[in-house]
């Protein structure tokens, strides 16, 4: 916290065995059941889970019922110091979590630290929005008669987060949630379990009451049956894949619970014939392998204008091999494997495809030689509609590059898919970026450069990318809904 004295705090949870935190204890599974944890760079078990039985999940439910009762009636001032407390712990023991993450996860130790840090931020941003919930009085229509519209939480949340950032991605639900009022029943990634529960752990040291947060793991499918049909749960967010989405939604809506998605995308680039190339690239490619391309908004389609494409080839594959690909606990390393084996088998069959699609392969295209599940980065041209790759959200470190003669053919293309989660644009001509802003359909869209994702912006897609929002001010809104009082004064 701002003036705070700077002290050693550890964290105080088990990395090798990861417990499930209920009603504000760790605990084990009733049945004892694990599974294991394993580190992507090396293929070794690098540690075990706990897995969520019925007893588990009837005690998150009930704790959360309990626990939001006592949060929402928490002044706002106080909900704001808890969360401000909890972005300062996390930050003091980033030092310890982020080896952890890097072992689970896979991405280099700096992205590692890096998502830890944003968490920060985006916990101190929502703390600070908690005062700033309003409701509003109405002037009358009858005299004697007052109508106040308040702003009320929803109630308990079950939230849903991927393996991909599995820090940030609770962060984004929880925060606001809190901020809200709301308690939070949390089905964390069994990938990469440890850094979710240090977060946990962080929240409660700042005093998030018992009940207020519940993180489990276990058999997805279990748990979100079990979660969104239970009547106390009042509403769901998601982030994962459009499948994912779909049956969830589906789920939701037979019990009629309010929905956030965050889903996948299949980001389109356009870079205009007067892009400034020598810009543009080195950020493109920082965000395309970054995460090993693991990354919803990542760039993946390229569309450059024909005069300059061989270039662009040639520029974005010289910063592509230089990349240093290995294990994120080493030195320099600037690119770790994909999360899981499940991760390189996708991306080989893809590949595969585009071979025999007839796409121009001009760097990787292959899993790396050795253990884990590396795999290198890619770069491919020319492929047909019809190409896999042209369809399917690749969630690697694989970068398409299409040529176009015409500006609308650029947009027509962009917007092919059904997804719109994120697009980038790059050009020096104002009305061209005006043109590409108007016509381009997407949640998210940067122009000449690629930053998205800052805690006071909505951040989200529309169409198959999902919808509702994740940051902003609008994130907060996500777990409120509005009542109408309407007083007649005697």
């Amino acid at each position: 916290m701002p003036g705070r004295v700077a002290e050693e705090v550890r964290v105080s949870v088990n990395f090798s065995v990861v417990r499930l935190y209920l009603n504000g204890q760790w605990q084990a599974a009733a049945d004892g059941r694990t599974l294991p944890v394993i580190n992507p760079a090396t293929g070794a078990r690098a540690g075990e889970v706990a897995v969520a039985g019925p007893a588990e999940l009837a005690l998150a439910v009930t704790a959360a019922a309990e626990g939001f009762q006592r949060w929402k009636a928490t002044p706002a001032s106080q909900r704001e110091s808890v969360l401000r407390e909890a972005a300062w712990l996390l930050r003091e023991r980033a030092g310890q979590i982020a080896p952890c993450l890097t072992g689970e996860q896979g991405k280099p130790l700096a992205e590692a630290r890096d998502e830890l840090l944003a968490s920060a931020r985006l916990i101190e941003w929502f703390a600070g929005e908690a005062t700033r919930i309003y409701g509003r009085l109405v002037p009358f229509r009858e005299a004697g008669v007052q109508s106040l519209v308040l702003r009320e939480p929803l109630g308990p949340v079950a939230a849903f987060t991927p393996w991909n950032f599995p820090v940030s991605q609770i962060v984004r639900k929880l925060a606001p949630a809190l901020v809200a009022g709301c308690s939070v029943v949390i089905k964390g990634p069994e990938e990469a379990p440890s850094a979710a529960a240090a977060l946990i752990q962080a929240f409660a040291d700042a005093g998030v009451p018992d009940g207020v947060m519940g993180l489990l793991f276990g058999d997805p499918a279990e748990i979100s049956r079990y979660l969104i049909s239970h009547p106390l749960i009042r509403k769901v967010s998601f982030t994962g894949s459009t499948e994912v989405g779909r049956q969830l939604a589906s789920l939701a809506g037979q019990h009629l619970k309010p929905l956030t998605l965050e889903l996948g995308g299949h980001a389109p680039v356009i870079l205009a014939g007067d892009a400034d190339l020598a810009v543009a690239l080195p950020q493109l490619a920082a965000l395309k392998f970054r995460n090993a391309g693991q990354v919803c908004i990542a760039p993946t389609r390229f569309l450059v204008q024909r005069q300059r494409f061989q270039e662009a080839i040639e520029r974005f594959v010289g910063l592509a091999a230089a990349l240093k690909v290995g294990n994120g606990l080493e030195a320099g390393v600037q690119m770790g494997p994909l999360a899981h084996e499940r991760r390189q088998l996708a991306l080989t069959a893809l590949l595969d495809d585009a071979r025999q699609q007839g796409g121009e392969l001009h760097l990787g295209g292959s899993p790396c030689a050795g253990p884990g599940y590396f795999f290198a980065p890619t770069v491919l041209s020319r492929l047909p509609v019809s190409a896999r790759l042209m369809q399917e959200e690749p969630f690697g470190p694989v970068a398409l590059f299409l040529p176009f003669d015409e500006d609308d053919e650029a947009i027509t293309e962009a917007n092919r898919l059904a997804y719109g989660l994120a697009a980038y644009a790059y050009s020096c001509s104002g009305s061209r970026l005006r043109a590409f802003r108007e016509g381009i359909v997407s949640g998210l869209l940067a122009l000449n450069q690629t930053s998205l994702a800052w805690p006071e912006l909505p951040f989200g897609g529309i169409r198959d990318s999902g919808f509702g929002r994740e940051g902003g001010p609008e994130a907060i809104e996500e777990y409120l809904y509005s009542r109408t009082v309407s007083q007649a004064w005697a």
